[in-house]
């Protein structure tokens, strides 16, 4: 019941933090996406910290909801920005869900400089607010997961209009460290076959509480979506890596985005 079974390539680490009930939903602080000179935001030619903490959530607006009060959610969303402990972070609808058995139709997609400033995102009045008003009232399902992305290379920032190809991958049961290691080894070497990537993390997701028991996720980015669906007319480009971990893998959701234009800060 739960995503897709393997068939698109597998790329993006999603580690997300959201904990919520029937009445309350706490999500991780997200890494925002605010104008290129403020804090420790990179341009274009910057390069990036070693390591950061990726985090990503998938939101299911219930079909009722009107227009107006999900604009509503996405501004306060991304008036996030504004705090301290965001790097980077967009909010905005799915440009395509290849995924049958979830139908999410939102996402959010933040960067931290440490576990310990997305715990504090977190925790911040302003973001827990943003979730009781705006979030819960109107969401019907979340999915959350956070990784450690090692070794980035280019802006903390994806630049509006870039396209991105999450993908979230629940392994098999009772799979040990050999099995997981051989699927992030897998989804490593991708990168080496895609030609127009600007950027690729994955990682293992480290708050498995809102993960619905995907514990491994990736995201590439590329200029625009040219590029992105360019990937669905060559599918032997990653058919070897995928053959590797195809007997590993229980579901896969594969998500496709495109970052919306920077919004100010209004909280």
């Amino acid at each position: 019941m739960l995503g897709l079974k393997v068939r698109t390539l597998f790329f993006s680490p999603l580690v997300s933090s959201i904990s919520y009930s029937s009445h309350r939903i706490r999500l991780k602080p997200y890494l925002t996406s605010a104008p290129f000179n403020l804090r420790i935001r990179m341009s274009s030619s910057s390069s990036a910290p070693s390591q950061i903490i990726e985090h990503v959530v998938l939101f299911k607006v219930k079909d009722e909801t009107g227009p107006e009060k999900v604009a509503g959610m996405m501004s306060g969303l991304n008036g996030l920005t504004s705090l301290d402990q965001v790097l980077h972070l967009s909010a905005g609808p799915i440009h395509r869900n290849r995924s049958s058995a979830f139908k999410f139709t939102h996402m959010l997609h933040s960067r931290y400089t440490s576990k310990e400033d997305l715990s504090a995102y977190s925790g911040h009045p302003s973001h827990v607010s943003v979730v009781k008003e705006s979030v819960l009232p109107i969401c019907e399902d979340l999915l959350a997961v956070d990784w450690v992305a090692g070794n980035l290379s280019g802006p903390v920032e994806p630049l509006p209009g870039s396209a991105m190809r999450l993908t979230f991958m629940r392994l098999n049961e009772g799979l040990g460290d050999e099995e997981k290691e051989k699927v992030l080894g897998a989804v490593g070497e991708i990168k080496d076959c895609l030609g127009s990537l600007d950027q690729m993390t994955y990682g293992e997701n480290f708050s498995p509480a809102r993960a619905k028991g995907f514990s491994i996720a990736s995201i590439a980015i590329f200029p625009g979506l040219n590029e992105l669906e360019a990937l669905d007319s060559i599918p032997e480009v990653v058919q070897l890596q995928k053959d590797k971990v195809r007997d590993l893998l229980d579901h896969v959701i594969v998500i496709d985005y495109v970052v919306p234009p920077s919004q100010s800060a209004s909280l």
